[in-house]
């Protein structure tokens, strides 16, 4: 069932139960007011033929009997249909009897009744009504009055047929209107959804319309573009990869086809095969260390739920790191100070060790290669603060500038001025996306001649 036709339904069964409670509700006072006014009509009824019974017996003289009289007798001349009126004594006999004559029977217990007036209500609008009469002579008597109330019969039948086919002319107009208006507020959604229909990789850059609206739908709009625009940037992103990786998988792949390619050409010397052996074997670690990077730029992408972390201590993971980089690089100077106050004396974070040391010693390594020949050592701070850990490694190498500097962290990209040092782009890339996946940050700030800083920052654990 489409939105259209439910929200169609949904509104012809609001409007259906409103105007039926409405209905039912006019219906019964229309019944009851009814019932009233003939029950009352059929009181004076009876009420004026005990006085003229009565008063025809012992007629009185003065001025206000008179009046009354006179009101009684103009209310007499109002007949009702099937009517019957009789007077009882109190020994069950019928001393009166006025309009047709019937052999309806007195209910049971009227006669010895006290209550005051006796009225019962039977099937077809039938009434019956009782009252005490006290007679000028002391007597007690008890006038019934019978009658029909086909007048509210009738009425009611009509109103019934009047409810009943307003309400079915009220629900198929309700049911057209409904659907007009649920298909003209559903209009922006089905222009999104053929929107959406026609939006396919080729051309990410198109977007939704209709999104400046404040409804739920220009709210849709505005989500969905926000999706597009990170859909886009990360195809752009992949495309991007994809290239530079071919590019720089190429290098070390052309390196080695032509080593093996000229050493082939002719018969070599030992010596000679061992230099080709030797541009072979720096070519593939060129390959493999390439490889490694994109492997770890991979892993780092991953859902973090699926990345293992545990409390770590990251002024021991700085050591671990300046290990391994005195290692590779003997000649490179590193000054470690660690701020580790009171208020925080350590340096808890919750991590995947093997990643944030490779962040560490991407950043440790960057500074020693941007470094070479700096008569100023690398100095690497880690500082401990309430709710937040971080590492400043800060050089004295040839820096960059501020168009480089913003470029850092795609994939694959040097500066200008990095053209011959060994690498290839990825390191603070990967950095990068190990501090996201950790909930941190890194930044660099450089100036072009000065060096540059990079800070890491996580929350503490």
């Amino acid at each position: 069932m489409s939105i259209r036709l439910r929200l169609a339904l949904q509104y012809m069964a609001i409007v259906a139960v409103t105007l039926l409670l409405f209905s039912a509700l006019i219906y019964g006072f229309t019944y009851y007011s009814r019932s009233q006014f003939f029950a009352e009509t059929l009181h004076s009824r009876a009420q004026v033929v005990g006085h003229v019974y009565f008063d025809g017996q012992h007629p009185r003289a003065d001025e206000r009997h008179r009046a009354a009289y006179t009101r009684y007798l103009r209310q007499l001349y109002r007949t009702l249909p099937d009517e019957e009126v009789r007077i009882y004594d109190m020994a069950g006999r019928v001393v009166f009897r006025e309009g047709r004559t019937t052999r309806r029977q007195v209910p049971a217990g009227w006669l010895t009744s006290i209550a005051e007036p006796l009225l019962r209500r039977d099937a077809g609008w039938h009434y019956t009504l009782g009252l005490h009469h006290q007679a000028p002579d002391g007597g007690r008597y008890l006038v019934v009055a019978w009658s029909v109330d086909t007048d509210s019969q009738r009425q009611l039948g009509t109103l019934r047929n009047v409810l009943g086919i307003g309400l079915l002319v009220v629900m198929g107009l309700t049911g057209i209107g409904g659907w007009v208006f649920a298909g003209q507020a559903l209009s922006p959604m089905r222009r999104a959804v053929q929107e959406m229909a026609g939006i396919t990789a080729s051309d990410m850059h198109r977007r939704l319309s209709g999104a400046e609206g404040q409804d739920e739908v220009s709210q849709l709009a505005r989500t969905f573009n926000s999706l597009l625009d990170r859909l886009e940037t990360a195809f752009a992103g992949q495309r991007t990869f994809v290239r530079d990786a071919s590019h720089e998988l190429r290098t070390p792949l052309t390196v080695l086809i032509g080593e093996l390619e000229v050493a082939l050409l002719q018969p070599r010397t030992a010596e000679g095969y061992q230099q080709v052996l030797r541009n072979t074997l720096d070519a593939a670690r060129l390959l493999k260390d390439l490889a490694n990077g994109l492997l770890q730029i991979a892993r780092a992408s991953d859902d973090p739920s699926q990345v293992p972390l545990k409390p770590l201590h990251l002024d021991e993971l700085l050591l671990q790191a300046h290990e391994e980089l005195q290692r590779r690089h003997p000649t490179c100077r590193i000054d470690l100070e660690f701020h580790l106050p009171p208020e925080a004396p350590d340096a808890l974070v919750r991590g995947n060790e093997a990643l944030l040391l490779s962040a560490v010693l991407n950043v440790l390594e960057n500074a020693c290669k941007f470094s070479r020949g700096a008569a100023q050592p690398i100095m690497a701070t880690l500082s401990s603060w309430p709710g937040r850990v971080t590492l400043d490694v800060q050089d004295r190498g040839v820096g960059m500038s501020e168009a480089d500097r913003q470029q850092v962290f795609v994939p694959f990209f040097r500066a200008d001025n990095a053209r011959g040092v060994p690498g290839h782009g990825i390191g603070l890339p990967l950095t990068h996306k190990i501090m996201e996946l950790h909930s941190g940050s890194v930044r660099v700030e450089s100036t072009l001649g000065q060096g540059t800083r990079v800070t890491l920052e996580l929350p503490r654990a």
